[in-house]
């Protein structure tokens, strides 16, 4: 595979940035891929898990949160909230606002506030699924 530049953003740091073989980040329209010489393309990320290959390596996964993905030219600049490797990710403080969104996604609230309940228990799912699956490597 033909490596390509990629940028890892979350909102409080640089997750990697460098050259990947291959891309794979949860979408609106479900789980999308990406390799050198991809269409020119923006498209929202929503959380979930993310997985990408880098040279020389294994697979790795992260979990990831809303955001966006922009290819451009070759390159890929992917801008989320958050970004977290499985080593990262303490699986009690997930479990904790799992609990949390469920219970204000039970609450009447407005469309707003449900919605944001709605992101919280994503992430939050995803963050657990990442740390469950693949937190005892490396």
């Amino acid at each position: 595979m033909e490596p390509f530049p990629v940028q890892i953003l979350a909102a409080d740091h640089p997750f990697y940035e460098g050259p990947c073989l291959s891309l794979v980040l949860p979408t609106i329209t479900g789980m999308y891929g990406i390799r050198a010489r991809h269409r020119n393309m923006i498209t929202a990320v929503v959380p979930g898990v993310m997985r990408y290959l880098l040279p020389g390596e294994e697979e790795q996964v992260a979990s990831v949160s809303s955001g966006m993905v922009k290819i451009e030219n070759g390159e890929v600049m992917v801008l989320v909230d958050a970004a977290e490797r499985p080593e990262e990710i303490d699986l009690n403080r997930a479990r904790r606002e799992a609990d949390a969104a469920k219970e204000a996604l039970l609450q009447k609230r407005s469309i707003r506030e449900y919605r944001m309940a709605q992101i919280s228990l994503a992430r939050a799912v995803s963050r657990m699924r990442v740390k469950s699956r693949h937190g005892n490597q490396g």
